[in-house]
């Protein structure tokens, strides 16, 4: 599992990669990027942005003080290092670009990533969906006669909510193969 620092940190690298930004700014994209289920506090982006600015990977321009405002304004921006970081974070294929914490971050900047990679993610994803969905269904028929009707509505939520992703996922890998022709990644590879 992706720590929560390490997902901010690749999304705030992703939204300052299209451009600078300010704290405030940043939050609210990241908001709208993580969703309604993960709200960032301040508490949580500022002390990831200080590490960033330690690590050299984002830079910070102070604005002066404005009639209008007491305090400079600080814009953050990536650096030459924050930008490698980015790629290398998205080129990277394993576990973590398919869990549930880290997938939608890469899905929204999917635009950077390499055919290849994208195609190898969203099948690890969809793999990875499959076998929890499997799982649930057996679950589900098992305890189905011991739970009452609002667990079992739940649980039968549960699974349309993830059928419905496995269906939107194995629609955007036949899109991706059918734009460029590309060969089918291997089980092996997925792994």
């Amino acid at each position: 599992m992706a720590r929560r620092g390490d997902t901010i940190e690749l999304a705030v690298l992703g939204l300052l990669h299209e451009g600078p930004m300010h704290g405030y700014e940043l939050r609210k994209r990241l908001n709208l990027m993580l969703g309604w289920g993960r709200l960032l506090s301040y508490g949580s982006l500022y002390p990831a942005l200080k590490k960033m600015l330690r690590g050299n990977l984002i830079s910070e321009v102070t604005a002066p003080v404005s009639a209008t405002s007491r305090r400079p304004r600080i814009t953050y921006q990536v650096t030459e290092k924050g930008t490698a970081e980015f790629h290398r974070l998205m080129s990277e294929v394993g576990p973590t670009a398919w869990e549930d914490d880290n997938f939608d971050i890469r899905f929204r900047f999917f635009s950077s990533t390499d055919m290849e990679i994208r195609l190898r993610v969203l099948e690890g994803r969809r793999s990875r969906l499959q076998e929890r969905l499997d799982r649930v269904q057996r679950e589900l028929q098992m305890t189905q006669k011991e739970v009452d009707r609002y667990a079992t509505e739940l649980q039968r939520h549960g699974v349309e909510s993830v059928e419905r992703e496995v269906r939107w996922l194995s629609d955007l890998i036949n899109a991706e193969r059918g734009a460029t022709g590309a060969q089918p990644a291997t089980a092996a590879e997925n792994d």
